[in-house]
């Protein structure tokens, strides 16, 4: 060890590393910072510090969140990077959602040998370098690459959709930013499904119920397509999911399968109420049900509403042999 004005400016270092590491380290780390072996052996000695994986440690005793064991998962397997999910609730800020025992999803580059580590999965990536963002805390994959490779894994097209639209709605990328990285995933399975599904949220379609409105009651009845996602215009900042400016008609699309609490569905009926002061337009609430379930009675009902509102065509029969529009 050095002088105590080394010793200080060492501590401040290792502090504020600290700090932006959620309390995880690795010896490499430590001896940077201008400290020694020793100063980590009478910390582990103490019981201050602990051993988490080989030359990494956690600066508490405690049970560890989620998101010290990705850093500790991290930090053994340098150069490496958050992948998949892993990727994407840090990226939105969800980590503190998940339990101290939730696998942590690692990449590190192609040819690779680790060794395996509990409650850590790593994957291997062809071009790593290219695709992770190592100057995020922590390192993680870009969102776009992480979203394809979830979606690409998703089991039913409604998983497929909700995890490319989700990250949008979130405004943690864009439709057309994963379609552009879309373009370079020549072999991604799925590809062509997932290319319709980003085209589809490039227009505005920003959840899962809002592109089984699109595909199910919109085009599939002929009936007109509106702005999508369209600013409220009104004192009361936020957006429409579905605004007939035209025909003064809002449709809201209510995703929902629970009640939310009182203060939630105030908010909803104030902007209902702004729309129809401020702009003279009326608000139709959808549910799941109506939308997806008995999308051709609802696309009939709005039709003959739409009439009502000026417009001068007609909904007109999807392929399905029942279809309630006539």
């Amino acid at each position: 060890m050095g002088t105590s004005g080394e010793n200080s400016i060492a501590m401040a270092r290792l502090i504020g590393l600290l700090r932006e590491q959620e309390g995880a380290v690795s010896r490499q780390q430590v001896l940077a910072c201008g400290l020694d072996s020793g100063f980590i052996r009478r910390r582990l000695r103490r019981g201050e510090w602990v051993t988490v994986h080989s030359g990494v440690y956690i600066t508490h005793n405690g049970p560890m969140t989620w998101l010290q064991r990705a850093w500790c998962a991290i930090l053994s397997a340098e150069p490496a990077a958050l992948w998949d999910e892993s990727a994407l609730l840090v990226a939105s800020g969800r980590a503190d959602r998940l339990g101290g025992t939730d696998p942590i999803h690692v990449a590190v580059a192609s040819g690779r040998r680790m060794v395996p580590k509990s409650g850590v999965v790593f994957h291997h990536r062809l071009d790593l370098a290219a695709d992770a963002l190592p100057n995020a805390r922590p390192p993680r994959l870009r969102v776009e690459e992480a979203v394809l490779d979830v979606a690409a894994r998703a089991t039913t097209e409604l998983a497929a959709i909700a995890v490319l639209a989700d990250p949008v709605q979130a405004r943690l990328t864009t439709a057309e930013r994963l379609l552009a990285h879309l373009e370079r995933r020549t072999r991604i399975r799925r590809r062509t499904l997932l290319h319709d599904i980003l085209l589809d949220v490039a227009r505005g379609s920003c959840s899962v119920l809002e592109h089984r409105f699109l595909t199910q009651v919109e085009r599939a009845h002929g009936l007109p397509a509106p702005d999508r996602q369209a600013p409220t215009q009104t004192a009361r900042p936020g957006f429409r999911d579905l605004h007939y400016p035209e025909l003064g008609l809002i449709v809201e699309l209510d995703g929902r399968l629970f009640d939310d609490d009182a203060l939630s569905r105030f908010h909803d009926m104030e902007r209902d109420l702004d729309a129809a002061v401020h702009l003279d337009d009326r608000t139709i609430r959808l549910c799941w049900g109506q939308a997806v379930v008995r999308s051709c009675s609802t696309a009939d009902r709005l039709g003959v509403i739409m009439n009502r509102h000026g417009w001068a065509g007609r909904a007109t029969p999807c392929s399905s042999p029942d279809c309630a529009v006539r």
